[in-house]
């Protein structure tokens, strides 16, 4: 099915994809809490959070880097997903979809579904999404592990900025890597 989408088209379902983790987030808030703005409510600016997440993000990435360097090539293989949304893409439209990842998601997953069902139910369902990553056992493990950590980063700080800025700046790094074949 992939190789029958224009790049136009991936794109295009990756934003519909957001739109609705959005729509989900907003519905959930407001059916769970009362409001809409629920989730975030818990945004807050502190250095000790921005500084939790530059430093979640670099561990990740360069945890990431390192299996990719040394594990064999069918472990990081996810269907050519990534390769196919990273590798033409602009670094500008790279960030821009990073940031709406991470926003979309961070808000749903951690702001939403963590603050009412847990976290064990927030990283479950998080990997669950990575719908591609379910037939290769050591992606979907990794992206277990990255959620629970993720989750750990938003009790620990407090706020959805650490996660956002963790979740933004892993998607972006990793797809200018794999935009200038650093990773491929």
């Amino acid at each position: 099915m992939l190789d029958q989408l224009t790049d136009k088209e991936l794109y295009a379902n990756l934003y519909a994809t957001q739109g609705f983790m959005l729509a989900a987030a907003l519905a959930g808030a407001f059916f769970l809490t009362g409001s809409i703005f629920t989730p975030f409510i818990n945004i807050s600016w502190h250095t000790s959070a921005i500084l939790a997440g530059i430093a979640f993000a670099a561990a990740v990435i360069l945890l990431e880097i390192l299996f990719y360097k040394t594990l064999p090539p069918r472990w990081f293989d996810d269907g050519g997903v990534n390769e196919r949304i990273f590798r033409h893409m602009h670094p500008v439209h790279i960030a821009v979809v990073s940031l709406i990842v991470a926003v979309c998601e961070e808000v749903l997953f951690r702001g939403v579904i963590q603050e009412q069902f847990g976290l064990i139910a927030a990283s479950l369902l998080f990997a669950l999404i990575h719908v591609r990553y379910l037939k290769n056992i050591f992606l979907f493990s990794f992206v277990v592990i990255m959620s629970v950590g993720l989750g750990l980063l938003y009790e620990w700080t407090g706020t959805l900025l650490s996660v956002i800025l963790a979740h933004f700046l892993i998607d972006f790094i990793l797809g200018l890597l794999i935009r200038y074949k650093v990773l491929s």
